[in-house]
């Protein structure tokens, strides 16, 4: 009976490990869910787009979207979420370039057809090379947007490198805050290797912030957004109704409306 007993803990012990070793050594690829393309060139998808290469520090060269608006009031450096490229953020630079915002379209390394492999701190410098280049070549404010796991990562750089303003699209507390509603049965917290901690880092910001969230977001609860905007003294804009991935949260008037009302 013993030995029977001590077998069936040495199995379950066994399948916990598997299951904790697996998701800790698979987890960045439930994070990260890039799309390679193909892609079309800039000029194919907005008129007067630019296909630019984005060089970051650790030596990669990141192709992303540049849309030039003459006589721009501010240029917004997007940052996207977690999943697709940059082609899916086209109706959102469509509908900022009508405001007469210049907008760069980032794409992280491992997505849209770039080289290397997606981590917190790979993130960090690539949206590091997009605001370099802004700097060189728009000649205007930077707004600075994130949306969803970008919002972690443009606030980052915030922090470091202030923006005339910073708009965040359904931000999380901390990955682990998001994880943990998704993956209630795994200690994540411990197992993760990304932390984004957006709600800590957007403290520190010293620029106007606005967070806008969907009211029935299913992968980012709404209170989580709140709990950001808190940190932030920000602004906060709710869109009734709208999920994570609704189009009202991508180029509705609401958002759009935000990003433009930030233009210092």
């Amino acid at each position: 009976m013993r030995k029977r007993v001590l077998i069936a803990l040495a199995v379950a012990v066994t399948i916990v490990g598997v299951v904790f070793g697996g998701a800790f050594a698979f987890q960045r690829k439930l994070i990260y869910l890039p799309e390679a393309g193909p892609l079309a060139g800039a000029a194919d998808v907005l008129p007067a787009g630019r296909d630019v290469t984005l060089t970051t520090s650790d030596g990669l060269s990141l192709g992303s979207w540049y849309f030039p608006v003459s006589g721009a009031k501010a240029t917004v450096l997007v940052a996207p979420g977690n999943a697709g490229n940059r082609s899916y953020r086209v109706p959102m630079a469509r509908a900022l370039t009508a405001r007469g915002l210049s907008v760069l379209l980032l794409d992280y390394r491992g997505y849209g057809g770039n080289p290397g492999e997606p981590s917190e701190a790979g993130l960090a410098l690539d949206v590091r090379a997009a605001q370099d280049f802004l700097v060189r070549e728009a000649g205007t404010p930077l707004i600075y947007f994130g949306e969803s796991l970008g919002s972690a990562v443009v606030t980052e750089l915030a922090v470091e490198r202030p923006p005339s303003a910073l708009v965040l699209r359904s931000p999380f507390v901390d990955l682990a805050s998001v994880g943990q509603r998704h993956y209630p049965f795994l200690p994540v917290r411990w197992l993760l290797r990304d932390e984004f901690p957006t709600r800590d880092d957007v403290a520190r910001v010293k620029a106007p912030v606005t967070v806008v969230y969907g009211a029935a977001d299913s992968i980012v609860p709404a209170e989580q957004s709140r709990a950001v905007a808190r940190a932030a003294g920000a602004e906060t804009i709710e869109v009734p109704g709208a999920d994570h991935n609704d189009p009202a949260l991508s180029d509705g008037p609401e958002l759009i409306g935000a990003i433009a009302g930030a233009v210092p």
